[in-house]
């Protein structure tokens, strides 16, 4: 018979050392996932906001703390930072600019100590409304989508955050079925390839995926052959994003409530449709708009927020194809969930609701990609929100 079976006492002490080293290695685990970040919040402006705000946010414990108005600023309803998170970019959604039909880009500096932006610059977006800012992989370009005007445009990134004269102009051309939302383009984002080979923007008015080869040399757009993959008409698309293994790309259509898959060939940036699934729930017959879209860091689960049944919901994505299963559907905790973003440790999703004026916080399940509610926070018709890490 073993010593600890003989003495009872041992097998307590026993028990006692591998719970305290359980409890140690997992508190050591928290800690080195544990990331301080600021999150910056965009808006639109009136009705009880300024501009930009600011928060300060403890991955490890959760805890979120304001900072209040970093920048006043019209209309920041998108937001892009630098990689060394030295500056941020906010497209002012304005239809009128400098005497111009066009919206503004903001460049602001980061305090990183006090949450505060500084404004650098304002420059024209070159079109009305815009509504998506992205950086290249490389850092040295600004990208944007202008809704209203239809156009993209490219912007190189001095090394004092601001922006050069732009590099790349493209007008989108075309409508589709819907008189009152596609009767002309609506570029709606715009985003890099994960090589930087290739720039793709979702189109809401003409039902399209266009397809740009990026010349990272030079900062230019010139249309792929083919330029553009088509979804079914009507759909609207808003936001897409790229897998992490740079194999299929995923596209919110705003409209239809509906995902579209698409593998996608690095080599000539052609995209072909693999799938297309549905967000809401099959009872639910009103209005809805699907918003923002995002993939966890690993590529295993996807979310997606609509407005209207003002949910999140989760997929898987099968690792073999990149189709996705419904896992989950959790209320947003709010009205108008407009965007939502996971933070840079991938523990925590926040849900801005527009129209409730408050973000919810989730906790995200690493392992079956579900999202659990903890606390809500004010913030008056938040718009976007993203992350700086400061630690």
């Amino acid at each position: 018979m073993s010593d600890v079976k003989r003495h009872p006492s041992l097998l307590r002490k026993h028990l006692s050392f591998w719970l305290v080293l359980a409890v140690v290695l997992t508190t050591t685990t928290i800690r080195a996932n544990c990331q301080k970040t600021l999150v910056f919040v965009g808006t639109y402006t009136g009705k009880g906001s300024e501009g930009i705000y600011a928060y300060r946010f403890d991955s490890g414990t959760g805890a979120l703390t304001s900072l209040g108005l970093a920048a006043k600023t019209p209309n920041p309803s998108f937001l892009a930072v630098d990689e060394k998170g030295r500056f941020l970019y906010a497209a002012n959604e304005l239809d009128t600019f400098g005497g111009e039909a066009a919206g503004a880009i903001s460049v602001f500096e980061i305090d990183r100590e006090t949450g505060k932006l500084r404004l650098a610059q304002q420059v024209s977006s070159l079109g009305a409304g815009p509504a998506h800012l992205s950086i290249d992989k490389t850092g040295r370009y600004l990208m944007v989508a202008n809704y209203n005007g239809g156009t993209v445009a490219v912007f190189p990134i001095g090394d004092d955050g601001r922006l050069g004269p732009h590099s790349a102009l493209e007008q989108h051309t075309g409508a589709s079925v819907n008189p009152k939302r596609q009767a002309g383009p609506h570029a709606h984002s715009i985003l890099v390839s994960n090589d930087n080979r290739f720039a793709l923007s979702a189109d809401l008015g003409t039902d399209q995926l266009l397809v740009y080869r990026f010349d990272a040399a030079k900062g230019t757009l010139a249309p792929d052959d083919p330029a553009f993959a088509k979804v079914k008409p009507g759909s609207g698309p808003r936001h897409f994003v790229f897998a992490p293994s740079g194999k299929w790309v995923y596209l919110t259509n705003e409209m239809a409530s509906t995902i579209t898959v698409f593998s996608y060939d690095a080599r000539s940036g052609a995209l072909t449709t693999k799938q297309t699934v549905g967000t809401l729930p099959k009872t639910y017959t009103g209005e809805n708009l699907e918003a923002e879209i995002a993939v966890d860091a690993k590529g295993k689960f996807l979310y997606v927020s609509n407005r209207g049944d003002d949910s999140i919901s989760v997929f898987s994505i099968n690792a073999a194809d990149g189709t996705l299963s419904f896992v989950q559907r959790v209320p947003s905790g709010g009205k108008t969930p407009r965007n939502f973003a996971i933070d840079p440790s991938g523990s925590w999703l926040f849900a801005a609701n527009q129209e409730s004026n408050n973000i919810r916080l989730f906790r995200v399940d690493s392992s079956t990609g579900r999202l659990i509610r903890t606390q809500d926070t004010q913030a008056f018709s938040p718009a976007c929100v993203i992350f700086v890490p400061v630690k």
